[in-house]
């Protein structure tokens, strides 16, 4: 921004951006003119049956504020960020001999960090089932 104040701004700089404004301008209109459309044009009968939630076929019943085992989540959780770890281990099977040395040690730190992540978990017991 500071260089736009020192040097100046001339119109040929600006004129760059009108086809963007004009392609947010339409983008914009476009939805605006669906929405009312499909508001126009749509059926206006509300009925019971089309005012309760959608359960994909599931009667609902009870409270959805009931208490869940935080085991799930933890769960899952684990398994995205070891899952995401290994995924980093792909470039470096493709690229192994052009890494050499100095590639093997980094990955093999890498494993290294793995590893105590993983027995940490385990000595927390975040994978044990039983209360």
């Amino acid at each position: 921004m500071f260089y736009f104040l020192q040097t100046g701004l001339n119109n040929a700089d600006s004129g760059s951006y009108l086809p963007v404004g004009i392609q947010v301008f339409i983008a914009v209109g476009l939805v605006a003119f669906l929405l009312f459309v499909t508001h126009m044009l749509g059926p206006k009968r509300k009925t019971s049956d089309k005012l309760q939630n959608f359960t994909s076929g599931i009667e609902s019943h009870g409270d959805a504020r009931h208490p869940m085992a935080i085991k799930y989540f933890l769960t899952a959780i684990l398994f995205v960020l070891f899952d995401v770890e290994v995924i980093f281990f792909y470039p470096y099977a493709v690229n192994f001999k052009e890494l050499g040395w100095s590639g093997f040690w980094a990955v093999l730190m890498f494993i290294g960090f793995f590893l105590c992540g993983f027995i940490y978990i385990i000595k927390k017991g975040a994978l044990k089932w039983e209360d």
